[in-house]
This record gives C-alpha cells, structure tokens and sequence, in this order.
C-alpha cells in the first residue's frame, strides 16, 4: 500500500504538507509523492533469490540463500529517496536508482549502505540480478545540477560558502559543533537520497553527503526504477520508504495579502537587497537596490548608480551587490550608497553626485566582507549609523574618517577570531540593558565595553543562536534583538539556518545575580513539524524586523530564496515556492514564554535575498516591505486600514 502527498491546502498562501500524523520520519529535502504504509507489495516485484515481505508498514527483505532486489515497478530519471533502515549483523543493503535494462541484465546507480561501505557506485547486474561489476562515482556536487568531464575547483565562488568555518579563540567553548554522523550498527538508520541530472546527494542520519555522492553521469543509466537490496547475511528491515518525482516543480497561484498591495518597479535580478534614501533630495524616499535607485513617489523612473547587469540566477550570485545600504558617509548632506559585493571582496561606497544626472563615483572603503549578512547601525551612540560585518575571521565595525571619507575606513574589530567572521545571521541590539549596543551571532552574544574603557574586545558569552546539522550550517540572517514578551527584558528572533530550516525566538532570563540566559522557544520547523497557520518555510535567508501592525511590538519579517544558492539541490525544499511572511507578534501569558508569533503571507512568488527592508515609503502609517530577488525588486505597499489586525492570511 502507497500513502500518496502532494502540496495541498496552501494554508495562509504557504506550502504546507499534509503529512499523516502517524509518519515516524519524513525527508527535510523534498515533500515524497508517495510513502509506503501497507503490509503487501503491490506494486513491486522481486528479482533474485532473496526473500522479501511487508509487515505494519515496514518492507524486510532476508537475504538467504543469497542477495536479490525488490524493485518498484514505477521508473524515475531526477528522484528523491528516503527511509529508516536497520541491518542485523553480517547484512548488506543499499538502493539502486535509475535501474534500467542493459542486455539481459540491468545497470544504475547504487547507494551503498553498509556498514563499511556507504558510498555510491555504478553496478551491473546479470539477468539473476548478480552483481557483475562496481565502479565508485567520482567524486562531484557541491552547488551544480551537472558536473563537467573533470570535477571543477569551487575556490572563489563568492556567496557560495556554506558558513561556520573556523575555530574559537583559546580556551573558548562553542555552543555549536558541526554534527558528526555516521552509519549506526544494528539500529536505525535513516537515509536521504537526491539524484538529479548527475549528481547523487546522499545524506546518512542528517550528515552531509561529503564523499558519499558523486557524479551519475547518464551512461550510468538514464531512467529506471528504484530498487532496494538484501545480501550478504541476515535480514533488513525498512520502513517510512518515501520518493518524489523531482522532475515535477510547482508553483502556486499567485497570492498577495489583502493587508497589502504590491507593485514590482523591476523585472530584473540583480541584487539581493535594498535601502531607502532620498537621492534627489525632493523630500521624498527613493529605493536604492543594487545598481539602481528608483525615484519616488511613483518608483516607475530609475537611474544608474553604477552600470547595470542582469544577473543568470541559475549559475550566478549578484557580483556586485548582495546587500545596499544608503546614508550621508560623506558629510555633504546628500545620501551616499554601499554596496555589499560577493564574500572577499572590498565593501564599495558610491559617493552621490549632488543632483547631476550621471553614474557616481566608487571607492572601496573595507577591504574584505567574509560574512553573507552585514548590518547598518548605530553602534557607538555617536548618532550616525556604522557598517557591521564580519572579515577575515571576526566581527567588526567601521566608519568613515571625517577628514578622508571617500579613504579606507576606521575598523573596529570586536571579537577573536571565530566562526562569527563567517557565515551566516548578524543582529545588533541591548541585550544587557545597559544602554549600549550589543552584537549577536548565531554562536551568542558579544557585550560593547563602557564607554571609555580600555577593553578593545567585547565580552563573548557563547549562546546557540542557531543550528547546525548535516543539511546546513547555523544562523540566518538579520537577528532580532526586542523585547517580545513584554517582560522589559529584551529577547532574540532569528532563523536558525539560512539554508536550512527552522524559526525560534530566545527569552531572555535574568537569575538572581542577573546572570543573563536564554530559553528557546520554537517558532516553525521542518516538514515534520505542526507549524502556526501551517507555514512551512525552508531558506529564509533575508529577514528584518519591524511595526507592521502598528500595535507598537516589532513584527518579525522572513523571506525564502527560490534555490537559495543556485539551480541545484544543494538546500533542502530548493525548489519550493518563494514565500514571504511576516510573523505578527503576539504577546500572550498562555503561550510558551509569555509570546506566539501568527504568520501572514505578503507573497508567494517573490521571496526575499540577503534582508527586508521595512519602511514607510511614504508616510501613510502604514509599513512597508521591499524586496529584491531573482524574481525583480518588489514593494509591498502597506494599506493603512490594515493596522491591528487580527491573525489573518492571505485572501
């Protein structure tokens, strides 16, 4: 019997997944078409000598008196796999894909899964279904759909990095490792598998497929069957055995919230966010988003800041521009533009030429940008905002020379070198209530020292802002710093991976010697969890925070990147819709911690890249929210008549 899923119900606009409640696991990569549930196997035929039976929803194989399939009888080219599996001792098992006649016999491509084998390989069977011969795949994967004849280098590949890289400084502890996984001897195991073009991403018990995968180029075979393998000696047993055609991608109607209205002022990709200012100084709040600024109050007219190129969003990140910030940095009154570029290169200032109608002149003013999200805040109290970011390993500030600021700019560097100088998730905010601004990373907290204080390194307290798991590595994007619960103790709300899943927010809690710690209460999970108005939501790597009800409590905005690298199956649900929510906050005394966070979508075709912008464009009250992605640079225009809200979605 074949339990069959599709995307339904579109809860609030989202993707949500009707998984039964009775599923023991479910895949974190792809929502399976069909999952196994019955005690017969129709619908499978065997091949070889072994003996195979169905049982509560668990397919066992035994291999005696020697090894043979059990092979579906329905073929896929592009597929996901997924089950718990469990080998008694001397047991050998794997999964053949694509299994298509060659001869008398058949050829694919094998996962081999056991115990001191768990590796993929090009096999050859008679037609008895023995194996004739195994070729290990080379190794490929990494952000590809195709790997080429000769497996290409990655280095250079900026905004590629999966983040988290680097050690604590001495004597520090972090509060996230990367997880170690491996085969587990006579328990069960759980197995992902994608296989698309040519590239077969395994994942064992939540570890990355590292040298597991490799490259299935076609010859290995094209289209066939999926078929599961017992020998060796013993009996395995497998169960919760899911699979989803891969070559059938959906996207929804096209939703937009009633609460807003959205006009795209670009059709085109070119960056991954954008900033607001008033360019021409008219009094009225133009969009900047890469190499653009779009005149309001009508965002229809657009002019040059640099010369402009579409970005290929299926082999391409935006070179130029993964997040813009806009402020005066000159001291001339007019507002200027950074732009954040690929990881390792220079942050460039573009200085505003005053009212002349031409391209503005560049200058690069911090020599290396490391970490995927950066942040424009006012760190010293001095009133004028300073660029957060992470280079060559720590976290730092700078601010422009007032003598010299079109030179190289004064760096701050407030921590050790770590995994914080990397990756993903940034947040700037009090979080000790000191007055002072604090900065947060997905590995904790970093306390600014007193003003005047000889301390040049802020104060580390470790605190897991994030997650780590063999799908992704921890944090998201802008971490928020408010008070969420009305406790007057501010909290933290961020993604737990930007290529992964996961949306929590951390109470904060003070002991009686008002030693600071933190209570994480989960706010959206995976497919397999129960998610508030059934928002399922993979890759937000953009987010922001701001009123957007109007109630006076910072709302929690969050968007998904369609691929989130590139077009591949690099990141789990790469190709599920583009969401974007905004998670209203809710403070409520029966809610875990005091708080509950109700998600509206805005959109379900746009998504968001590197952050949100949330702004009053344009003086009605109203919030908001502007994105710019692969799919163009959107406005959602807030409606004034929205504010305070209930909990409703889309209509």
């Amino acid at each position: 019997m074949l339990v069959t899923h599709k995307r339904v119900g579109w809860l609030a606009g989202v993707a949500a997944v009707a998984i039964g409640a009775a599923l023991a696991a479910v895949p974190v990569v792809f929502v399976p078409d069909s999952t196994f549930r019955g005690s017969g196997l129709a619908g499978w035929h065997t091949l070889g000598p072994a003996q195979w039976r169905a049982e509560n929803g668990e397919i066992i194989g035994n291999a005696t008196p020697g090894g043979g399939w059990l092979i579906l009888d329905k073929s896929y080219q592009d597929v996901g796999f997924f089950a718990s599996f469990r080998c008694t001792s001397g047991c050998k098992t794997g999964v053949l894909l694509r299994a298509e006649k060659a001869g008398q016999g058949m050829k694919g491509v094998y996962m081999s899964l056991a115990e001191a084998d768990v590796a993929a390989y090009r096999v050859t069977l008679d037609a008895q279904g023995r194996e004739l011969s195994r070729e290990k795949l080379r190794p490929g994967g990494g952000q590809m759909r195709v790997a080429p004849p000769v497996a290409p280098t990655t280095a250079g590949r900026g905004g590629a990095g999966r983040g988290g890289r680097g050690g604590p400084p001495p004597g520090v502890k972090l509060p996230i490792v990367q997880p170690r996984s491996g085969y587990r001897p006579g328990e069960w195991n759980q197995i992902e598998i994608i296989l698309d073009a040519n590239i077969i991403r395994p994942f064992l018990n939540d570890g990355g497929s590292g040298s597991m995968g490799g490259v299935a180029d076609e010859e290995f075979g094209r289209y066939g069957p999926i078929a599961l393998y017992a020998g060796g000696t013993g009996e395995v047993r497998f169960r919760d055995v899911a699979y989803k055609d891969l070559s059938a991608r959906e996207l929804p109607q096209e939703q937009v919230s009633s609460n807003f209205r959205m006009q795209r002022i670009d059709d085109f990709y070119y960056s991954w966010g954008a900033a607001a200012a008033d360019i021409n100084h008219d009094g009225i709040l133009d969009v900047i988003a890469g190499p653009y600024y779009y005149l309001g109050p009508d965002y229809t007219v657009r002019r040059e800041i640099y010369l402009a190129s579409t970005v290929n969003p299926s082999t391409e990140y935006p070179r130029l521009s993964m997040q813009t910030f806009a402020a005066d940095f000159t001291g001339d009154g007019w507002p200027d533009v950074l732009d954040m570029g690929s990881i390792g290169q220079p942050l460039h200032l573009y200085v505003n030429p005053r009212g002349e109608n031409r391209r503005w002149d560049k200058y690069d003013v911090v020599p290396q940008v490391d970490k995927e999200v950066s942040l424009l805040k006012d760190i010293d109290g001095d009133g004028k905002p300073e660029y957060v970011y992470g280079g060559e390993g720590y976290l730092r500030y700078a601010k422009p020379d007032p003598a010299n600021p079109t030179g190289p700019w004064v760096v701050h560097t407030i921590s050790g070198e770590g995994p914080w100088g990397r990756g993903h998730g940034l947040g700037v905010g009090d979080i000790n209530g000191d007055g002072r601004m604090d900065i947060v990373d997905p590995y904790g907290w970093f306390e600014q020292p007193p003003a005047g204080s000889s301390q040049k390194l802020w104060t580390y307290h470790p605190e897991a802002f994030g997650r780590w798991t063999g799908h992704a590595s921890p944090g998201g994007a802008e971490i928020a710093v408010y008070d969420v619960n009305g406790d007057g103790l501010n909290d933290v709300v961020t993604v737990m991976q930007a290529h992964g899943w996961g949306l929590a927010w951390f109470e904060q809690k003070r002991d009686g010697a008002g030693k600071i710690s933190f209570v994480e209460h989960t706010i959206s999970g995976d497919f397999s969890a129960k998610n508030p108005g059934g928002a399922t939501v993979s890759e937000m790597h953009g987010t922001g925070f701001a009123d957007v009800d109007g109630d006076g409590i910072p709302d929690f905005i969050a968007g998904k990147r369609y691929w989130s690298h590139l077009d591949d199956y690099t990141d789990p649900d790469a190709y599920g819709p583009p969401l974007l929510y905004w998670y209203r906050t809710v403070r409520n005394p029966k809610a875990p911690g005091g708080a509950e966070f109700v998600p509206e979508l805005v959109h379900n075709r746009s998504g968001a890249g590197n952050a949100v912008l949330a702004v009053d464009l344009n003086g009605d009250g109203a919030m908001d929210i502007v994105t710019t992605t692969d799919r163009g640079t959107f406005i959602f225009w807030g409606k004034p008549n929205g504010r305070s809200r209930g909990a409703g979605g889309a209509k």
